[in-house]
């Protein structure tokens, strides 16, 4: 097995040959508007993936994918070429699908706000149950004389002294 650093800095490597070459070499019609994202390489260094990203609807994503692979062998003899390794790894291109995650999380980050843009609204008008001081005080001598006067003359419980439960 290789270095996993070695791996790394092929995979950045030939992300910009890709990059490079499809900008200035291609010439291929049907490629949109696309961005190589990321590029990783397997451990023994014989293939590689490319991440990339196209800018528009189904269609164009549809024909730069018809593109990329049309122009696989140019772009690997050209990595081969500026990379110099021994055996030049195999092309496969996949589709990012960063954008569509970002755009889903978009999406669900707006329906939280939503959510408490109606809970906030709801809560504006609202005041709090039960009294405006819910925490018990301790009891002051006044407040205990009169509580026990009140248990003499049976008032505290409810019932007379003699009465059972």
């Amino acid at each position: 097995m290789t270095d996993t650093a070695r791996a790394r800095k092929l995979a950045d490597r030939i992300r910009v040959v890709v990059a490079e070459t499809l900008q200035r070499r291609i010439k291929d019609p049907r490629l949109g508007y696309v961005t190589i994202t990321d590029t990783r390489v397997t451990g023994d260094l014989r293939e590689a993936t490319v991440f990339y990203t196209v800018y528009g609807d189904d269609e164009e994503r549809a024909a730069s994918a018809a593109a990329l692979e049309s122009a696989k062998g140019v772009l690997r003899s050209e990595v081969g070429r500026q990379t110099g390794v021994r055996f030049t790894p195999s092309l496969t291109f996949v589709p990012d699908a960063l954008p569509e995650n970002a755009r889903t999380i978009d999406d669900l980050l707006a329906r939280a706000r939503a959510s408490d843009a109606q809970v906030r609204q709801a809560s504006s008008g609202a005041t709090y149950a039960g009294e405006p001081d819910p925490y018990r005080k301790p009891v002051s001598e006044e407040d205990a004389e009169d509580i026990g006067d009140a248990e003499d003359t049976g008032d505290a419980g409810g019932r007379a002294d003699g009465e059972d439960a």
